[in-house]
């Protein structure tokens, strides 16, 4: 498989892209790697893409109960699979909850 910095790269409109563009473009690159044909994942897959590739965002959270909501839709035994839209929701919600949230906030800027 290609690196996602490789396809990142690759993508021609993105040469000059914000930081904030390419994070979306990564994000978008991530998922698809991982997504079915149909650009889908399944609620195993999703778990499994959260572990590995959202670690840092998801350590220490398992106490939360919004967490533990989120984590348990995903055990649940289901046909149902998710599509792009409901992945990138799921992201910022685990995000939202994040203690490296507030390690980010607290990043001092230098000018």
């Amino acid at each position: 498989s290609v690196p996602i910095a490789k396809q990142l790269a690759s993508i021609k409109a993105l040469r000059k892209g914000s930081d904030l563009e390419k994070a979306f473009a990564t994000a978008a690159l991530v998922y698809n790697n991982y997504a079915d044909p149909e650009s889908k994942l399944s609620k195993s897959e999703t778990k499994s893409l959260l572990q590995s590739q959202f670690w840092h965002f998801i350590q220490g959270q398992e106490n939360k109960p919004k967490y533990q909501e989120i984590i348990s839709s995903l055990d649940e035994e289901s046909e149902n699979k998710i599509n792009f839209e409901d992945f990138m929701i799921m992201l910022v919600s685990l995000t939202l909850m994040s203690d490296l949230l507030q390690e980010i906030k607290n990043v001092k800027i230098t000018k």
